[in-house]
């Protein structure tokens, strides 16, 4: 098994192993067989490929020198003016040498953390050093980038996974690095990094290290939960009246597991709008379900107010039998 780590292992290297991204692959190929683009905006949650997209575009366009045309800066550890007027300008105003590509590429991850005054420099910097830079700007929220930056490039955004894509590369990297991954473990793998390829990845390089065998146990073991099956468990009881067994999962959770309130009300929504139940009853039980949040946050004691759930669905489960 290989000591290395997964997910820097198993990035895709050119645009042709990209996975569910048809549309934006399709664009940027034509980037690729054009010699040119525009200056990119890449935006959406962590861990879907964004960063990859775009050196997998360089890597396309530059070919093996690829290291000579290409900068890479994280703004979320330089985030200040200086960053710009001396790593990005010193960059940007020198041109490409002995390529076929007119242009030098700046790759800023972490846009979204830069300061408001270091965007508008780095505004006036795209201005300036178009015909030897092009700049990709790659961050998970765009409203916090200002607006004449945004009206500058164009803007690509990226949304989770899909299950089958990323359900698919796990399985190819399981089989690779010779790991027995079972089908609850797959589940458990997407389940827990919710369309987040990175995160998925080395959920399952964690739990094979740990485990001969990777399944939902192995899983929600690395992340520190205990499987949803607990949780269902406690709601099915509490659904059928039996409000001191579901109590007890719940203490066992909260005293014996080590589980945050706040983690198990999450589990318990999350399960609770995947039930079979009248949809006014979802809606009924969401509104308890923020209620008890609200109280969580302002210090109320956990054990308690997640007790008046269970209570709350008991009641539920009563009056949709009577009707």
């Amino acid at each position: 098994m290989s000591s290395g780590v997964w997910a820097e292992k198993y990035r895709p290297k050119s645009l042709d192993e990209m996975v569910d991204r048809e549309e934006i692959v399709s664009r940027f190929k034509s980037f690729v067989k054009d010699k040119n683009l525009p200056h990119l905006l890449l935006v959406g949650p962590a861990g879907v490929g964004k960063t990859t997209s775009i050196l997998c575009l360089a890597r396309d366009l530059y070919g093996p020198g690829v290291q000579n045309y290409i900068l890479e800066l994280n703004a979320s550890d330089e985030r200040g003016i200086d960053v710009i007027r001396e790593k990005v300008k010193n960059f940007a105003r020198t041109a490409a040498i002995a390529s076929d590509v007119s242009f030098k590429i700046l790759v800023l991850d972490e846009a979204d953390s830069l300061t408001t005054a270091a965007q508008h420099a780095l505004r006036r910097t795209m201005e300036v050093y178009t015909r030897t830079c092009r700049f990709c700007l790659i961050g998970n929220y765009s409203e916090n980038i200002i607006d004449p930056i945004q009206s500058r490039c164009s803007v690509f955004r990226f949304g989770p996974l899909a299950e089958q894509d990323v359900k698919s590369y796990i399985t190819t990297i399981a089989k690779k690095e010779g790991v027995k991954l079972i089908p609850e473990g797959l589940d458990a793998v997407f389940e827990a990094s919710g369309g987040d390829m990175r995160k998925a990845t080395n959920l399952l390089q964690a739990a094979a290290a740990t485990q001969g065998e990777v399944d939902d146990i192995a899983i929600y073991s690395v992340l520190g939960k205990v499987s949803p099956q607990r949780v269902r468990d406690m709601i099915n009881l509490g659904m059928k009246g039996e409000f001191l067994e579901a109590r007890e999962i719940l203490r066992s959770l909260l005293i014996d597991e080590g589980l945050g309130a706040e983690d198990v009300l999450r589990m318990i929504y999350s399960e609770l709008m995947r039930m079979q139940m009248p949809e006014k009853w979802k809606v009924r039980i969401s509104d308890t379900v923020g209620e008890v949040d609200f109280r969580l946050t302002q210090g109320a004691r956990p054990e308690i107010q997640l007790s008046t759930l269970i209570a709350k669905l008991a009641l539920a489960s009563e009056e949709i039998e009577r009707r």
